[in-house]
């Protein structure tokens, strides 16, 4: 088996054999660090001796006497280890799937939204913590002591290996959608750095929504989350030159979209808007499928675009939202009527020289006519962007339209 598809297979199986190892042992931290040592084995030892007939087995063997030791080497659970290593290792995982268990674990709400991305993608992910370091730009020591303390605060909460109750659950679901939402737009749009996605970022996310909506696929959030990544990373392909050059949506050649993405996520789409509730997840999936559906940008449906907006602005206030709108509105009423939507931020301190407020102005600007005011918002959110990707097409877009 190939490197890569080692990789795979184990990050398949770090929650299940996880979750199986804190269900018997109770312990998250120490069970963390425990299989976190299996994995990095068996990446080292399984393309170079093959992969054992049980993997699951052989991971769960390894973790649990990795955790013996650390057991062993803590005199304070003496007891706790007498117990524990008279237990012959168990050969396999039992058949219960605990990965939505775990992921409502690493989304405690205690955690800040940056710690609970990185617990999940470690804990969940099967992700190292050089990887995850390395994909948020952070050094490898920064990272390891976001998720230590992460970790730590869970216990402090004293947290239980189960499923909150159901007062909770719905609460809790939304924050792990939420990290998983985070992680993806990560992946596709990277805040910094000099390439303009993180294609791995964007997979695992993918990966990890499927997990949640096999579990829950009558959830209709769920479901229009998983449809909102696969027509969004259907496009990947497409969004940047073969010199690494950002392409906007309008430019896209959309034959390069993956159609058997934009086919499943459609599917899922529609099939998320079926249920009662109506969640915002649903809507953007709805507003993605809308433009997947058009073979050319000029077939957009901007009005029924807009109207998904304003349900959202509705719905679930924000400024991104109200950011989007104002692109639409611009495509159905013309520019003007955008930056009149687009003033309304200016007093928004979350939006307060934010980029992509800089660069939608610059662009409605520039559609109607006013080249001196474009060049000048293509300059202004050009320095404040993070990603070099992004600063070298809002500085070619200034070229464009300087006077």
């Amino acid at each position: 088996m190939t490197t890569t598809a080692v990789e795979d297979l184990l990050r398949a199986l770090t929650p299940q054999v996880l979750g199986a190892l804190v269900r018997r042992q109770g312990q998250f931290e120490g069970c963390e660090d425990a299989v976190q040592e299996a994995v990095l084995a068996a990446a080292v030892q399984w393309p170079a001796e093959g992969v054992p007939d049980s993997p699951r087995g052989w991971l769960m063997t390894v973790s649990s006497r990795r955790l013996i030791d650390q057991m062993r080497s803590d005199h304070a659970r003496r007891e706790r280890e007498s117990a524990t290593a008279a237990e012959a290792p168990p050969e396999d995982v039992p058949g219960t799937d605990d990965t939505l268990v775990l992921l409502f674990l690493c989304c405690h709400p205690t955690l800040t939204g940056a710690s609970a991305t990185a617990l999940t993608l470690r804990a969940v992910g099967g992700l190292t913590t050089a990887e995850i370091a390395r994909a948020f730009l952070v050094p490898e020591a920064t990272m390891a002591a976001r998720i230590s303390r992460a970790k730590q605060r869970i216990k402090a909460a004293g947290s239980t290996f189960s499923l909150p109750a159901d007062a909770e659950r719905e609460e809790r679901l939304r924050v792990v959608l939420h990290v998983l939402y985070l992680i993806f737009n990560e992946g596709y749009t990277a805040s910094s750095g000099g390439e303009l996605d993180r294609p791995d970022l964007a997979r695992e996310a993918i990966r990890l929504a499927r997990m949640v909506h096999a579990q829950l696929p009558e959830d209709g959030e769920v479901t229009g989350l998983l449809a909102l990544m696969l027509l969004t990373h259907a496009r990947r392909e497409a969004r940047t030159t073969p010199a690494g050059d950002l392409v906007p949506l309008a430019e896209q050649d959309r034959a390069c979209w993956d159609r058997g993405l934009i086919d499943e996520g459609t599917e899922l789409a529609k099939a998320s808007l079926a249920g009662p509730a109506l969640g915002p997840y649903q809507l953007q999936a709805a507003i993605a499928a809308t433009h997947a559906d058009a073979a050319t940008a000029e077939e957009t449906d901007w009005p029924q675009v807009h109207a998904a907006y304003l349900i959202l602005e509705r719905i679930a206030p924000n400024p991104m939202v109200t950011l989007n709108r104002a692109v639409a509105l611009a495509e159905t009423e013309g520019p003007r009527a955008g930056l009149a939507l687009l003033a309304t931020l200016d007093c928004d301190e979350r939006m307060a020289g934010h980029h992509r407020l800089l660069s939608v102005r610059a662009h409605l600007l520039e559609k109607a006519g006013d080249s001196a005011g474009a060049y000048e918002h293509y300059r202004r959110a050009a320095k404040s962007t993070a990603s070099l990707a992004e600063q070298r097409y809002l500085e070619s877009r200034a070229s464009r339209v300087r006077p």
